[in-house]
């Protein structure tokens, strides 16, 4: 039997190996998800830990010095730790989700391989294909929008919003301290408590602003006008 040197004989095992390839590169992807989120979940679950022992410890200091400079002492010795891992939090938090987009990213981009391959197959995906913005959005949440109600529930913006009450409960401590009264103290409180979440929204603004400035999609969807399309 001989061999024709002009037919690609490898051609017939060429895409079995290409879906191979591509659904490795899949898994190990969905398995880097699962990382993330269970990083996500546990230093959220870590803050939480650490934030309630503080307030059980301060319930106690109060009981034993009835509110007074002993407790006001132990409150601006704690809170700060408190404050420090917060923020450690929230900013790892922020970071986490900016890597599931790019995780989810690298997802559409194989699942646009598999179409290529098998484009009859389209109809059964109910994830998207394209990379782009409004891609990125139907696989997280298989619509282009996302409510105010989905982005509160959010965990970088639960512990946002826990750092900005402790800043604030910090910051009328401070002011008791110092011999305000208790409308100053709740003033200074309130005043410190939006400063916090203004800061701490901007930095998680920036950081997604970049991320859309800095992408260019691949496989966008056609006549779509997403923002990370057009940066």
């Amino acid at each position: 039997m001989t061999i024709d040197p002009t037919v690609d004989h490898t051609e017939g095992a060429a895409g079995p190996l290409r879906v191979q390839i591509l659904a490795t590169e899949h898994w190990s992807l969905l398995a880097t998800r699962g990382m993330t989120w269970n990083e996500i979940f546990s230093r959220t679950g870590t803050f939480l830990t650490v934030l309630s022992a503080t307030v059980i410890a301060l319930s106690l200091a109060a009981q034993a010095t009835g509110f007074g400079a002993g407790f006001r002492v132990f409150a601006l010795l704690v809170l700060p730790v408190v404050l420090l891992v917060g923020l450690g939090t929230f900013i790892r938090l922020v970071e986490a989700d900016v890597e599931d987009a790019w995780l989810v990213v690298g997802m559409n981009r194989l699942r646009h391989a598999y179409l290529e391959l098998a484009p009859e197959l389209r109809p059964y995906f109910v994830t998207s294909q394209h990379d782009d913005e409004l891609g990125v959005l139907r696989t997280y949440s298989f619509r282009t929008d996302v409510g105010i109600s989905h982005l509160l529930c959010g965990s970088p913006v639960i512990v946002g919003i826990i750092d900005s009450v402790v800043a604030g409960v910090f910051a009328g401590i401070i002011c008791q301290a110092l011999g305000g009264v208790v409308g100053l103290q709740v003033a200074v409180g309130l005043l410190a408590m939006l400063a916090a979440a203004a800061m701490l929204a901007a930095m998680a603004y920036r950081r997604l602003g970049q991320l859309r400035r800095d992408y260019r999609p691949r496989f966008p969807e056609s006549g779509a006008g997403s923002v990370a399309a057009s940066a």
